[in-house]
Order: C-alpha cells, then sequence, then structure tokens
C-alpha cells in the first residue's frame, strides 16, 4: 500500500488520512465479525511477516477516488458459518466503521473468502 492520503478541507485548515489508517480500519471492522478468523495474507505481506515485519492490513486493497472509498480485502473464516451472511456483515461493518470514523462515503467493500480454518477440537 502506498503511502497516499486523502484530504479534506474546512475553514480551520486540512485533515490528511493516509489509506493505511483506513486500511486498520477496515481490518478492525472485518475482525469483529462473527465468523471471520482472520485476515488473508497476500504474496507481499506473507515475505514481509517472514523478514519480521507485523502487519495488521494484510490483504486488505483500499482505493480512494473523490472521495469515495473502494475496500477489497480477503479473509479467511471460521468452519461453520454461512458465507454470504458472513461476507454482508463484513461489507455493512467495515462500510459503517470508514464513514463513521472518517466522513467520507463508502462506494463498495468487496469481500474474499480465501479460505476456511476448522477448529481442531470439532474436526475430530
Amino acid at each position: 500500500m502506498s503511502e497516499n492520503y486523502v484530504s479534506h478541507a474546512d475553514s480551520l485548515g486540512n485533515i490528511h488520512i493516509s489509506e493505511e489508517v483506513l486500511a486498520a480500519i477496515t481490518a478492525a471492522a472485518a475482525l469483529e465479525v462473527d465468523g471471520v478468523y482472520s485476515l488473508a495474507a497476500n504474496l507481499g505481506s506473507d515475505i514481509a511477516e517472514l523478514l519480521g515485519k507485523k502487519n495488521l492490513t494484510k490483504g486488505i486493497h483500499i482505493q480512494v477516488e473523490d472521495e469515495q472509498v473502494s475496500v477489497i480485502l480477503s479473509v479467511l473464516m471460521s468452519y461453520g458459518h454461512t458465507i454470504p451472511d458472513m461476507g454482508k456483515a463484513i461489507q455493512e461493518g467495515v462500510k459503517t466503521a470508514i464513514e463513521s470514523m472518517t466522513g467520507m462515503e463508502v462506494g463498495s467493500v468487496n469481500v474474499n473468502v480465501a479460505g476456511i480454518v476448522f477448529d481442531k477440537n470439532n474436526a475430530q
């Protein structure tokens, strides 16, 4: 993710919001949804973690155009949850969190379910 900033101007000055901040808000909101095991990493964040860099926002892509936010995120879900219901809950949670914390409009939240994690106790 680049060091892009989203600016808001008002009578007192400017407010700059990093895309990293938007990604962190997205991660926190997604992880609150029942059934989300974790965010799914992409190749770049896997390599970064091997080098010792923790990345809370792995698997999240943020794009901002004309003060409208588009989010793409990949998650791992826990076995036993309904994918469409969980996906809808993630979309609503992320949209609400970004809009309430930043005042920006969310155009889309695309959720990719990258895998299912089985609980070892239930698998036996």
